[in-house]
């Protein structure tokens, strides 16, 4: 754990934070049916972010020396994770109508604050752990 650096899991915070802030503000533009996807900086920075998150996760893994796979809560971190770029993806650009796309990003947003609350916990029950 020497290793571990507060830099690392700064970067994370704030790359998680602005990602579900630019997730949020996407969604709410989709809605208004404003067209996005044809300004660069919202079609580039978002994915440039969540490289940065999944690279600041990968450090920070190997400096407290726990997996996904070995550690119970980093591999439901992992699988929520991929559960919400999947609902994601429906509230963004996959849902055929504005209700699906609100289901979708409603379901993101539990994702996302399941993901949180693992993360906080260190438990693969998240917020479920102090029932």
């Amino acid at each position: 754990m020497s290793s571990y650096t507060p830099e690392f899991r700064a970067l994370h915070i704030a790359c998680a934070v602005a990602s579900i802030a630019l997730f949020v503000l996407r969604h709410v533009l989709t809605l208004y049916r404003v067209n996005w996807s044809s300004w660069r900086v919202l079609r580039i920075l978002p994915h440039a972010i969540d490289t940065v998150l999944l690279l600041s996760a990968v450090a920070l893994m190997f400096a407290v020396h726990q997996y996904p796979f070995v550690n119970g809560w980093l591999t439901v971190k992992l699988l929520a994770l991929v559960l919400y770029v999947v609902v994601g993806t429906i509230a963004l650009k996959r849902g055929r109508t504005q209700g699906v796309r609100r289901v979708a990003f409603f379901g993101a947003a539990v994702v996302f604050a399941f993901i949180y609350t693992v993360a906080r916990t260190h438990s693969p029950w998240g917020i479920f752990s102090q029932l």
